[in-house]
């Protein structure tokens, strides 16, 4: 399906308010996170560099290496070496997409930025439309993949099973079927910069800035080279990430449902001492008792979990650690930066 062929679709306040004039020549950071991707990083780097070359676009290409073990890291800053537009940002270890995504939002110099994967399923063709978007007053333009076709049946009904579940639960509300792949303004950057957060999600972190945004509809497509490097135990959690950073709503349905056993259990007592006046003394049978005691240990231990989840999140913030650590900055297939932290 030809993206250019179908309606854009706002989301949230799209009001535009007339501002100073887009710059005329921006510049565009490409944010790439890689993780032992040496064959789709060649590639990519190919693909995406022709499409900006052919819109005549000023841009720089950010690759975040997050902690990479095979070669991934040697062949970026080979390219490096012979394109100036090339910035290559090395982890000390694997921090994690999150954290990937936030250190190359926060190296990025352009007016604009765009996150992207490295697997090219966001086709870099969509570039040009973000661009005439945001021209228009946009500051936040985003993919929406109306055809996940190249996922598993089992991949979209979980996708679209979280998305639904998310935007009831937050406030926060995502655009169903968006991912990470879009363009965000420069004013936009600056305030995605100043959150102190330590677990980071990014879909909810973009949308909770707010600011006018509009989604431009694509097919994603298949991945060229590599496997991907999630599974569903990582998407679990990443999805579990976003929902206790970005909603109180699983606390609180553990107090109400704690009021409603109590209700049960009152209205239960009530019934065994009036049968007891009313009929004599009644041996309680030894099943019902096993069941409810399992029943609400199960509930106990269940709503203990939950909140050790809030828990857990508030220790990591407490303690204060930086989201990522840079081993080293490459310009030029030069070292340029050593040994720094995110504050």
């Amino acid at each position: 399906m030809n993206a250019s062929k179908l309606d854009c679709q706002p989301h949230g306040n799209a009001k535009l308010i007339v501002r100073e004039p887009r710059p005329a020549d921006p510049l565009l950071s490409i944010v790439v996170p890689v993780f032992n991707e040496e064959s789709m990083s060649v590639i990519f780097l190919r693909e995406i560099r022709s499409v900006l070359h052919d819109a005549e676009l000023r841009f720089q290409i950010i690759f975040v290496d997050d902690g990479s073990t095979d070669q991934t890291l040697i062949k970026l800053i080979e390219v490096s070496e012979s394109n100036a537009s090339i910035q290559v940002i090395s982890f000390s270890r694997n921090f994690g997409k999150e954290a990937a995504l936030t250190a190359g939002i926060d190296y990025a110099q352009g007016d604009v930025v765009i996150p992207m994967d490295v697997d090219l399923q966001d086709p870099p063709e969509l570039i040009p439309q973000f661009i005439s978007k945001w021209r228009e007053g946009f500051d936040v333009v985003y993919g929406l993949r109306v055809s996940r076709s190249s996922d598993t049946l089992m991949k979209r009904q979980t996708a679209g099973l979280f998305y639904r579940f998310f935007n009831r639960v937050s406030e926060v509300q995502l655009p169903e079927n968006a991912g990470d792949f879009r363009l965000i303004d420069r004013r936009v950057v600056e305030v995605l910069r100043k959150l102190p957060e330590r677990n980071r999600f990014m879909k909810g972190l973009f949308a909770w800035a707010g600011f006018t945004s509009i989604g431009v509809p694509y097919e994603r497509q298949e991945r060229q080279a590599d496997t991907t490097k999630w599974n569903y135990w990582k998407l679990w959690n990443f999805a579990l990430d976003g929902v206790v950073g970005f909603s109180t709503t699983p606390l609180r349905v553990w107090a109400y449902l704690g009021a409603f056993v109590a209700a049960l259990a009152f209205g239960y007592g009530s019934f065994i001492v009036l049968r007891v006046l009313m009929l004599g003394t009644d041996v309680p049978g030894y099943a019902s008792l096993m069941t409810a005691i399992l029943f609400l240990g199960g509930i106990q231990l269940l709503s203990m979990g939950i909140l050790g989840e809030y828990l857990g999140r508030l220790f990591i913030a407490v303690k204060g650690r930086p989201v990522y650590i840079i081993e080293t900055i490459f310009k030029n297939g030069r070292r340029v930066h050593e040994g720094s932290l995110n504050e």
